[in-house]
């Protein structure tokens, strides 16, 4: 049989620390989020001022792919 669950002041209690641990797990991933939205910023403002070569090597098999990624598009105020 299953053990009832006593309903009192330690599982609010637990309840309180389980909401901070959301909380604390929710601002780490809104910090993260941050910094990859910044990489993927200047990854783009740099792939629009000149090609960007990207060297990916694949987890499983270990093999390099080389991507080229060039723009034709010219940012404002540069003449």
């Amino acid at each position: 049989m299953a053990a009832k669950r006593e309903r009192g002041p330690s599982t609010a209690s637990q309840s309180q620390v389980d909401v901070e641990q959301i909380g604390r797990r929710v601002k780490m991933l809104d910090d993260r989020l941050d910094n990859l939205d910044s990489i993927v910023t200047s990854l783009v403002h740099r792939v629009m001022e000149k090609p960007l070569s990207l060297e990916i090597t694949c987890p499983n098999c270990s093999q390099t792919f080389e991507v080229n990624i060039t723009s034709n598009i010219r940012l404002r105020g540069k003449t």
